[in-house]
């Protein structure tokens, strides 16, 4: 019901009546009163003045599901949200979700997480109400070899949606981090259930630092905040980073991987660089050449000999 009445008020610009959205809405005006106290204990500002009625002010910069499902406009890509204003770990919850069949498209959102997963065991830093933490449940039909271009495909979405909602221009770090003036602003963990020839689902980890302080972060890091000296609607930008996730999807399954690695490329910080990859208790140090239809990155070692790397640490070279 608490989600009616934000449809309702947030459809007028004006005040309306508590008899006015009572009947609309077939309740009380007892359980209306009720409700509009726990939407202001939620945060929304609704003013209420006698004789006028009711005026939603604002809203909180919480992602409460029905704040992101309103003008969302996707077509399975959070249907079906699960929120926690705080949860260990969004990666943990998904997978067992997962496997208990949820839904292609299904979210975990959290405001903060006390045990949030990055690649290869590091920690993520979740501060609540700062960042977005989500990990999104797909069930591609794709085969497990080809599986790491969703994370290429879900770096791409996040520097697109950066780009329209605040106009920053990100790049890509291989595999999987996200860069704004060489600082690391996203980070992606995606992990697999699969079998020989079949992918049952994957779940994608976002961690993206959105308000966070400058103080708050390691020297490595930035957030929004500090790149555009202003806060950021966490919501609008949620909502973006759903849709480009949505829209490349269909891509990867409509084209396949091809237009997906075009786009990677486009916004690629690793290619054309000198690197070293840490991997399996050894190194490989030459210059990223390019990325392989599966994600790999190739590399041209000092010797001319071109070496895919599958994954690993990346490490640009000055």
């Amino acid at each position: 019901m608490k989600e009616k009445i934000l449809d309702y008020l947030n459809k007028e610009n004006d005040y309306l009546s508590g008899d006015q959205i009572s009947k609309h809405l077939g309740i009380s005006r007892q359980g209306l009163w009720k409700h509009i106290q726990d939407l202001k204990d939620s945060g929304y500002e609704i003013v209420a003045v006698p004789h006028l009625g009711y005026r939603l002010q604002s809203c909180p910069d919480r992602l409460f599901p029905c704040e992101v499902a309103r003008n969302l406009n996707t077509k399975f890509i959070a249907k079906k949200i699960h929120y926690f204003d705080y949860l260990a770990s969004t990666m943990n919850l998904a997978m067992q979700l997962g496997m208990q069949g949820e839904p292609n498209g299904a979210l975990v959102l959290a405001e903060s997480q006390t045990k949030g997963r990055g690649r290869l065991g590091r920690s993520w830093f979740s501060p609540k109400y700062k960042g977005i933490y989500l990990s999104l449940i797909l069930r591609p039909k794709i085969l497990p070899a080809v599986s790491p271009v969703l994370t290429l495909m879900s770096a791409v979405s996040i520097c697109e949606a950066l780009k329209k909602t605040v106009e920053l221009e990100a790049q890509i770090k291989w595999p999987n981090d996200v860069f704004i003036h060489h600082k690391k602003i996203a980070g992606i963990l995606t992990e697999m259930n699969s079998e020989v020839d079949k992918v049952n689902f994957v779940v994608i980890g976002i961690g993206l630092n959105v308000n966070n302080d400058k103080k708050s972060l390691i020297a490595q890091a930035t957030s929004l905040k500090e790149q555009s000296a202003q806060t950021v609607s966490r919501i609008l930008l949620l909502q973006e980073l759903l849709r480009r996730l949505e829209a490349n999807y269909f891509i990867l399954e409509d084209k396949g991987a091809a237009p997906i690695i075009d786009k990677w490329r486009a916004f690629s910080l690793t290619l054309g660089k000198r690197v070293k990859v840490y991997c399996q208790n050894k190194h490989i140090e030459g210059c990223a050449v390019d990325i392989d239809q599966d994600g790999g990155l190739l590399i041209r070692k000092d010797s001319g000999l071109i070496q895919k790397v599958s994954s690993g640490d990346v490490m640009h070279c000055r």
